[in-house]
């Protein structure tokens, strides 16, 4: 699997597998492959930043810069087990964990009031002003039980979301 132009062993999907929690079957895996190939332009079985931004949808999502810092440079397992989070078949636990790494920019384990602002200026642009995001914000983490200078680790997140009742779910197209 280290080289994108080798087939895909009947091992090395069963690997992938167990790696992204079964969350794919063995067909879709196959389709993954063949996408990762694509975009692997350069064949060394890693996909840069600039390969995915090759791909229309994710060159103009507002998250890509975010989503970016956690794919590039990735190998085919991991970037299966990077779709995996948006696949109906992840668990919540999977979906939570995903979006905590995207809101924790520095990798610190925590998510800080100004982390969330950041990644509400990414989602809103400039159709809020400043002062309305940091309103709704602080107003969203006092609903929660939190304060502007509350420090936010994965469990709160799962605290959080996993209390919401909120329905975390995009499917990945895999051919």
């Amino acid at each position: 699997m280290g080289n994108t132009s080798s087939m895909l062993t009947q091992y090395d999907i069963e690997e992938v597998q167990e790696h992204c929690n079964n969350t794919f079957s063995q067909q879709e895996i196959v389709s993954l492959y063949q996408r990762f190939c694509q975009l692997d332009r350069s064949g060394g079985g890693f996909i840069s930043a600039d390969e995915f931004l090759s791909v229309p949808e994710f060159a103009v999502n507002p998250l890509s810069q975010r989503l970016l810092r956690m794919l590039d440079g990735l190998n085919f397992k991991e970037f299966v087990a990077f779709l995996s989070a948006f696949s109906s078949r992840a668990t919540l636990q999977q979906k939570i964990e995903f979006i905590f790494r995207v809101y924790d920019l520095d990798c610190n384990g925590k998510v800080t009031f100004n982390d969330v602002l950041d990644m509400l200026r990414d989602l809103t642009g400039s159709y809020i002003s400043e002062q309305q995001r940091q309103q709704v914000l602080t107003h969203v983490l006092e609903e929660a039980g939190y304060t502007k200078d509350s420090v936010l680790v994965l469990a709160d997140f799962e605290k959080i979301l996993g209390n919401s009742g909120l329905k975390m779910e995009v499917e990945v197209p895999v051919d």
